[in-house]
């Protein structure tokens, strides 16, 4: 279906023998997005520090690891005309600064040097974030309603290291490369490891869960399928050079959780608890025992944040494929 989305749309450029390297291929979306590469008749390389990786045929691997301060990308980008870099590191923190902030670096310099050597400007398409926004200040429960021209103001380590990379590639790219930067929300899929939104499914299922907050909270979710989509346009379409999107597929909360408990046939507990009576003890329960167990962030389930995506919907004739709260059944 994503194929023929993409095969029907108009003024779109070929990617039948075009030079695609993807950097983060083993990951979440990076697998998928290889997967619909594979379709297009492109000449596919991966960059994989995992020696082992099984890719599929078709694929050139190249062993390499970006935090690597001795690794060579000459023969990984020579003759690239779009780069997906999609690796990223979303665990441990020690390794984010050096694999998103150093190792776009690492990318930048190789692309500026194919430039010089070959005279062709690739076109680098960044796999980023949401999280660039950062919460909302203060109140949890302020509407927000963000767009592509809202300030960053990333708080957490993985946050500010793929905003930082972002910035990095935006500075960079003047008469050597186009770029787009594309900024999913939380993105969900059947192959997903995405610990909390498990968590979630589980206290669901408990029968214990009930509402917190006011009833109009933002659930910002976005299913891989539709970042792969997103994706694929990106590259095909020129409108989309040197321009930042945000993609998300966002619903209340209430309908996310409903939907939730109907495809695990439970109830959900019928009463609604004040986000500001459980954030107190919340916050010192995490001061006492944050360092040993791992205390949810229920500040989530009050966000009322939503994210816009008129821009990539206007410019690229974007569709959705996977609405929400539907394509939750993905994960259950």
């Amino acid at each position: 279906m994503m194929k023929e989305l993409i095969q029907n749309m108009p003024d779109l450029l070929n990617l039948n023998e075009k030079v695609i390297c993807v950097t983060g291929g083993n990951g979440f979306v990076g697998k998928k997005l290889i997967e619909e590469l594979l379709k297009s008749g492109c000449h596919l390389r991966v960059l994989t520090r995992k020696k082992n990786v099984k890719f599929p045929d078709g694929v050139k691997i190249f062993i390499g690891d970006l935090i690597d301060p001795n690794i060579s990308l000459t023969n990984f980008l020579e003759g690239c005309d779009v780069l997906f870099h999609c690796a990223g590191e979303i665990n441990n923190e020690a390794q984010m600064y050096l694999l998103h902030i150093n190792g776009t670096e690492k990318l930048i310099n190789s692309i500026h040097n194919e430039f010089f050597r070959s005279k062709k400007m690739v076109h680098w398409i960044q796999l980023s974030s949401c999280g660039a926004y950062g919460p909302p200040q203060g109140n949890p429960e302020i509407r927000r309603v963000i767009t592509e021209s809202s300030n960053t103001s990333p708080i957490n380590e993985y946050e500010k290291t793929k905003t930082k990379s972002d910035e990095l590639v935006i500075a960079s790219s003047a008469n050597k490369f186009t770029y787009t930067i594309l900024r999913p929300s939380n993105i969900i899929g059947a192959s997903m490891t995405n610990k909390s939104i498990r968590s979630l499914l589980r206290l669901v299922n408990s029968g214990y869960f009930f509402f917190i907050g006011k009833k109009d909270a933002i659930a910002t979710y976005i299913h891989v399928d539709d970042v792969v989509n997103a994706l694929l346009l990106i590259a095909k379409n020129k409108k989309s050079e040197n321009e930042i999107f945000n993609l998300s597929n966002d619903c209340t909360w209430e309908a996310l959780l409903l939907e939730i408990a109907k495809l695990l046939n439970v109830k959900l507990l019928q009463f609604r608890i004040p986000y500001g009576l459980i954030r107190i003890p919340l916050y010192i329960l995490n001061l006492i025992f944050g360092n040993f167990i791992h205390i949810p962030q229920i500040s989530t389930l009050a966000f009322r944040t939503t994210y816009l995506t008129n821009k990539i919907e206007t410019y690229l004739d974007f569709k959705f494929t996977k609405p929400m709260p539907n394509s939750i059944d993905d994960l259950i």
